[in-house]
This record gives structure tokens, C-alpha cells and sequence, in this order.
């Protein structure tokens, strides 16, 4: 890719990493949902194998999204990495402990008969749905509204927060839109996955509930970003530059979030699609299209995340202690030939992943039924 210049591969890797972000929340994001409505929605055992059925053939192959993501900022951003994954550590810590448990809940629960041994495992199910939908809503509401670090001026990076810290009125916010969002993708997976009966009813209605949460919240979380503080680059940018933070100057302004989409009114899209996506998945389920409703929360998860990437353009990490250590698209990438290579390698194995993603939807087609979970042991 030596034929491209440095300028377009960062802005081609900022894209990719929205892309992998955006793939794992629609993808991994319904298989969430579904674990986070697990004690609500599913009474009995039989109910809850219809369930667990619902998302196990696909859950394990959606993991990938996430992998991918946390591969892309470690080898296009390493500072970034760095910074965010040793100071959001315990953070970070908790979402992992709650992905391994539900590998270990999808192979054990059906090792035993026993209602309590499977109800145990069953709790571990749950817990791998809203912990991590919580964490990473937590995570994107700090990367908004600054990280506690500093880079001095042999770049070496400071962390000085907490876990507590993390945790805000305004992130907690963006954590309950995060479960909301994702239950409402949960739910909508559930009425097209499951036959039509109880399971199905109590889906829609819970959909109804979390469609209505996360256009509240959204629009919330709309209003402290429009009022809030924000972060801006002060003089010219040189988007061929060398990755050093301390070369350029930022401040922090109030509403300065919003002055992105004054430079490039297209990027308003994005919470167009946003509110429109959540409205199209709680109009699908209040009519009975299930299909619109699925396609609805999937865009509503592009939306609301494309927000955070366009509205903070060209941060990826702004310092909250000390603006001027505020890692962007221009300062903290790795170097040409790094990214180069790299978008080689991905534009001939994405492809190949998206293909297989689609053939395995498309084998795995088609909706769980009582009948087929009842007369088949090997299912979970």
C-alpha cells in the first residue's frame, strides 16, 4: 500500500476501527442482550435451552469482532493501547471475567440434570450480558469526557484514576444506553429466533420497554455532549506528521463536541440513524415485523456509535488532566509502513471473515422450536 500517503491510511485505519467496533456491537452485541434478558424472559428450563439456543450456534464466531477491535488499536494506535488499556485495567478486567464465565456456562450447564446446578450456570449466562454492555457504555463516556493521563515530553504515559473514577453521571449515562441499546438488539434477535409463543411475546415487550429507554437516554446523552465540555485543536494540523502528542495544542471548550458537524454536515447521519434506527426496531416490534425491528436495532447500534467517532474527530483519546496530551488521528498512530502493511493484510482476510460470517448465518437460519429443544439432548 506504498502507493497511499500517510494522511489517507490514518483516516482509512480510523475507519476500520469504527468498523470492527460497529461489528462487534451488532454482531456479539445481540448475544449480550439476550444473556442480559436470560432470568426475565425464559421461565422454565425448557425455556431457557430455547434461548441459550437462540444465540449458541453464533456467539463463540462473534467474539471475533471484539478480538479484531482490541487488535486494531494495539497495532494502528499503540499508544492509545497503552494508555487505555492499563488505566482502564480493572475495568477492562471485570468484562474479561464476564466473557470467560459464559464459555464455561454454555459447556457446563449441561453437564448435569440438577435445576440448581443449571440454575448456578445459568446466573453465569446473565452475567456475561450487562456487565460487559455496562463497562464498555462506561469506557466510550471517558474516552468523551477525557481520560486522567499525561504524556511528557519523552512519551512516556501517566495514568492517575481509579475504577471509581470512571464512573460519572454522565458515563453511567452512556453505560445504561450501552444495556439498553444492546437489550433492545437482544430482544429483537429473540422474535426472530424463537417460534412464536411465550418466549417471543415477553421479547417484544421487553423491546418496547429498551426501545423507549435508549431514545431517552440518547437524546440525554445528546444534551450533556452539546452543553459539555469538549476538546479542540488550536492552529494548524499536519496530518503528515511524525505520532507525537506534545507537537500540538489543544484546549478544552465547551461544546466543542458539536463543531464537527458544522465543518461536515454529513456527519449529522449519524444520530440521525441513531434516533431513527431506534425508532425503526420499536415500530417493527410494536407492528409485528420482526425482521424491521432486527434491522432497526443493528442500525441504531451503528448510529449511536458512529456518533462518538465523528463527533470527537480527530480525538481517539483526549486527557482530561492535561489537553495537551490528547492522542488524535495525527499524533498517535503507528508509522506509515506499520499501517500499510496492515491494510494489506485486512483487505484480503476481511472479506474472507465477512463471507464465512454469512455462510454461517445462512446454514444457521431459521427459527428454535420447543419441539426440536425437547427431543434433541445434545442441544444446551
Amino acid at each position: 500500500m506504498a502507493f497511499l500517503d500517510y494522511e489517507l491510511l490514518r483516516l482509512i485505519w480510523w475507519t476500520l476501527l469504527g468498523v470492527l467496533l460497529i461489528g462487534f456491537a451488532v454482531t456479539d452485541g445481540f448475544d449480550l442482550g439476550v444473556a442480559a434478558l436470560l432470568p426475565f424472559i425464559a421461565r422454565d428450563d425448557v425455556e431457557r435451552r430455547i434461548v441459550i439456543n437462540a444465540i449458541a450456534p453464533t456467539w463463540e464466531g462473534n467474539q471475533v469482532w471484539f478480538i479484531l477491535g482490541g487488535g486494531a488499536i494495539f497495532a494502528a494506535w499503540p499508544l492509545v493501547y497503552a494508555i487505555s488499556f492499563s488505566g482502564f485495567y480493572l475495568a477492562m478486567f471485570l468484562v474479561l471475567a464476564a466473557l470467560i464465565l459464559r464459555p464455561v456456562a454454555f459447556k457446563y450447564r449441561s453437564k448435569s440434570d440438577s435445576p440448581k446446578w443449571r440454575g448456578r450456570w445459568d446466573w453465569a449466562l446473565f452475567v456475561s450480558g450487562p456487565v460487559p454492555a455496562l463497562v464498555f457504555g462506561v469506557a466510550v463516556g471517558n474516552v468523551l469526557q477525557g481520560a486522567p493521563f499525561r504524556v511528557d515530553d519523552d512519551l512516556r504515559a501517566t495514568y492517575v484514576g481509579g475504577l471509581l473514577g470512571l464512573f460519572t453521571p454522565f458515563t453511567l449515562v452512556c453505560g445504561l444506553l450501552s444495556v439498553a441499546m444492546l437489550v433492545l438488539h437482544g430482544s429483537a434477535w429473540l422474535a426472530v429466533k424463537v417460534e412464536r409463543g411465550s418466549i417471543h411475546y415477553r421479547a417484544r415487550a421487553f423491546g418496547t420497554v429498551a426501545a423507549v429507554v435508549s431514545l431517552l437516554l440518547f437524546a440525554v446523552g445528546w444534551g450533556f455532549v452539546a452543553a459539555g465540555n469538549g476538546y479542540a485543536v488550536q492552529g494548524s494540523v499536519d496530518p503528515l506528521g511524525p505520532s507525537n502528542p506534545t507537537r500540538m495544542t489543544t484546549v478544552i471548550q465547551q461544546g466543542a463536541w458539536l463543531a464537527n458537524y458544522g465543518r461536515h454536515p454529513w456527519m449529522i447521519l449519524a444520530p440521525v440513524l441513531g434516533f431513527g434506527g431506534t425508532a425503526l426496531a420499536l415500530a417493527g416490534i410494536l407492528v409485528r415485523r420482526e425482521a424491521a425491528a432486527l434491522v432497526g436495532s443493528s442500525v441504531a447500534a451503528c448510529g449511536i456509535i458512529a456518533t462518538v467517532g465523528v463527533s470527537m474527530f480527530p480525538f481517539i483519546l483526549p486527557s482530561s488532566i492535561d489537553a495537551h496530551s490528547s492522542l488524535t488521528v495525527w499524533n498517535a498512530s503507528s508509522s506509515q509502513a506499520t499501517l500499510g502493511l496492515m491494510l494489506g493484510v485486512t483487505v484480503v482476510l476481511l472479506p474472507i471473515v465477512l463471507l464465512y460470517t454469512a455462510w454461517v448465518y445462512r446454514v444457521m437460519f431459521g427459527r428454535v422450536k420447543t419441539a426440536q429443544v425437547v427431543a434433541n439432548v445434545d442441544l444446551y
